[in-house]
């Protein structure tokens, strides 16, 4: 039995009138220790410092490349000349890459991987910097060379020339000065419209896995596969290979995907007003 020598009167009083109605007493530690506030489970986030964004962005861009062409290059050898099958292979190999690279890199530097998502999140004042404009600049920047050195990556790694320019014509004038693949511009605009609209909406905590899954369902009902990033087609433009594409080609889809962001984010604005009730 625990020593009653400290206790008060009104202590006494407190826990006689408890046992009369059948409750269990409740002690005085006990109720200070219920005042204290809840331990927080997750530290609160910090903005890294830009130099590990930088590294972030690179590093991420250059892995997602990697894997696109990497896993194409891989297909293409193993389908047996059945484009569906490889186009599964990459697909699949591309949306777990994604997953993985959101996850792991997202709370360094956004996981943005994507020039026009960057413009996206600079416009709305997303970059946690003093100086968001140079933030941007380098950001887009460290993508760029990113998709560069992965696609050299994954060239070496099937022993092809490191920076070797596709000839995969994906829309454009052909070698007669004929237009062709319209389609496919239209394919990019929907493919990037789609995912810009996704990032934007997405609940909070959920953005990888909806952003994987809306890439790889653009995979399929796009003519162009969903490319849906500028950084993506300078680095697939040095692979001549399943997932490259001509530098022909290059100029159409990354318009096409400028305009096709603009609606995405013009779409995701408008359904994010809320109207003033009378």
């Amino acid at each position: 039995m625990k020593s009653r020598r400290n206790a008060t009167p009104d202590t006494w009083a407190a826990e006689r009138s408890a046992q009369v109605k059948g409750e269990t007493p409740q002690r005085a530690e006990d109720t200070k220790q219920n005042a204290l506030p809840p331990r927080r489970l997750v530290p609160k986030a910090r903005p890294q410092p830009l130099a590990q964004q930088l590294l972030a962005e690179f590093t991420g861009t250059a892995a997602l490349l990697c894997a696109v062409i990497g896993s194409g290059i891989m297909a293409q050898r193993m389908s047996g000349g059945n484009d569906g099958v490889a186009l599964l292979a990459n697909t699949l190999a591309t949306v777990f890459a994604l997953y993985v690279l959101i996850e792991t890199l997202g709370p360094v530097s956004g996981a943005h991987f994507n020039p026009l998502v960057t413009l996206v999140m600079w416009s709305k004042g997303q970059l946690t910097t003093v100086n968001s404009a140079r933030t941007a600049i380098l950001f887009i920047a460290a993508q760029l060379s990113g998709a560069v050195a992965g696609a050299a990556l994954a060239n070496a790694m099937f022993e092809l020339p490191l920076l070797h320019v596709s000839q995969h014509l994906r829309g454009g004038w052909d070698a007669a000065n004929q237009f062709t693949g319209w389609g496919q511009w239209v394919a990019e605009a929907v493919a990037t419209g789609g995912l810009l609209f996704t990032i934007l909406r997405a609940p909070e905590g959920k953005a990888s896995a909806l952003v994987a899954c809306y890439i790889g369902a653009a995979y399929w009902f796009t003519a162009s596969t969903s490319f849906a990033n500028p950084a993506a087609i300078l680095g697939r433009m040095f692979s001549d290979s399943f997932a490259g594409i001509a530098p022909a080609s290059a100029i159409g889809f990354v318009l096409a995907q400028c305009v096709g962001a603009m609606l995405g984010v013009a779409l995701a604005h408008a359904l994010s007003i809320k109207k003033e009730t009378v």
